[in-house]
């Protein structure tokens, strides 16, 4: 009987982590060796907009290097974006000028291509039953 239980219970843990996957993300163009690197997944455009949690979020010291990644594990499949900060001087905060450009690095999935904060849309990446690697270019 208890082996009869043990086969159970290892198809429950493989069936809740069925379509589960990773996603790992690399960050290119660190410029700053100072600071922290602060990554957050969402799942929707309110979150996004500043509405909620993310669904996951990392900080990495940064250490000079060019490149630094970080993997999201356990994902299910569905619609998330990425937004990447460099506080490079630890404030907590993303510094702009006066005309309210950033003056720390920043970067967001799909590497959007505008001249504002990209939409959600913009952002979205589709994440399936399998892994996925994607790259953030720090503007």
């Amino acid at each position: 009987m208890k082996s009869i239980a043990s086969i159970f219970a290892a198809m429950f843990v493989i069936a809740s982590n069925a379509g589960a996957a990773s996603l790992t993300i690399d960050i290119t163009d660190v410029t700053a060796s100072t600071g922290t690197i602060g990554i957050q997944l969402v799942d929707s455009k309110a979150v996004f907009d500043g509405g909620g949690k993310p669904v996951a979020a990392r900080q990495i010291k940064a250490s000079g290097a060019n490149m630094v990644s970080v993997t999201f594990e356990e994902l299910k499949p569905g619609k998330y974006a990425v937004m990447v900060m460099h506080d490079e001087n630890d404030n907590g905060k993303l510094d702009s000028n006066i005309f309210g450009i950033p003056k720390e690095g920043y970067g967001f999935s799909n590497n959007p291509n505008v001249m504002r904060r990209p939409t959600f849309d913009e952002a979205m990446i589709e994440m399936a039953a399998e892994d996925k690697a994607i790259t953030i270019n720090i503007l």
